[in-house]
């Protein structure tokens, strides 16, 4: 297929070609012995090539990237702040926080659970208490008490993250009478792993 177009096109069919949406394709160029230019997508002898079209869209994004991004997104920036600082405070990773809370709630400050644990983590009333919650459902104090809490079982556990997250879930005297280790209870057998995958 050939398509006869003045010269003053084709900056405009150039334009047109790269354009996200295109079909991909080699197009060339040349000029009749009427001096008119022509453009094609079939090669000859004194046709060069004008354009190589790219192998994707520059507009695509590999899923893996695009993945990422929607879970980064997905997490409010104040939240971000507040697991950052709460972190800090309590020399903790906040990779941790961050890894039980998508567990825990994925990240629905008016997540409430069939037992009745309250917030991003999950806050149990009796350990909302233990760490001064008046609101549960207050992100940074949720976060601030999770964190604590966090804090005060790797201490008691030796800095044994697995422990503190079974603690975390169980119960720390539930990991004491299992002989420091992790209960045998299904829902936390299932959690230290998850969290673990999430943190790793």
């Amino acid at each position: 297929m050939k398509i006869k177009i003045p010269p003053f096109f084709i900056l405009s069919c150039w334009a047109a070609a790269i354009a996200p949406g295109i079909a991909h394709a080699q197009i060339y160029s040349g000029t009749s012995a009427a001096g008119t230019v022509v453009l094609s997508n079939f090669s000859s002898p004194e046709a060069r090539v004008l354009l190589i079209a790219p192998s994707r869209d520059d507009h695509e994004v590999p899923a893996a990237t695009a993945a990422a991004a929607k879970s980064t997104s997905a997490i409010p920036g104040a939240f971000k702040e507040m697991i950052e600082d709460a972190a800090r405070k309590h020399d903790l990773d906040p990779n941790l926080l961050h890894a039980m809370i998508k567990v825990e709630s994925g990240y629905n400050p008016k997540a409430l659970s069939a037992k009745g644990a309250r917030g991003l983590m999950q806050l149990m009333p009796d350990t909302a208490r233990r760490f001064g919650v008046s609101d549960a459902y207050n992100p940074k104090e949720n976060i601030r008490a999770g964190a604590e809490y966090v804090q005060w079982l790797l201490k008691l556990f030796q800095g044994d993250v697995e422990l503190a997250l079974a603690g975390y879930n169980a119960g720390e005297q539930a990991v004491i009478r299992a002989g420091y280790r992790i209960p045998n209870y299904g829902e936390t057998q299932k959690y230290v792993p998850k969290v673990m995958a999430h943190y790793k």
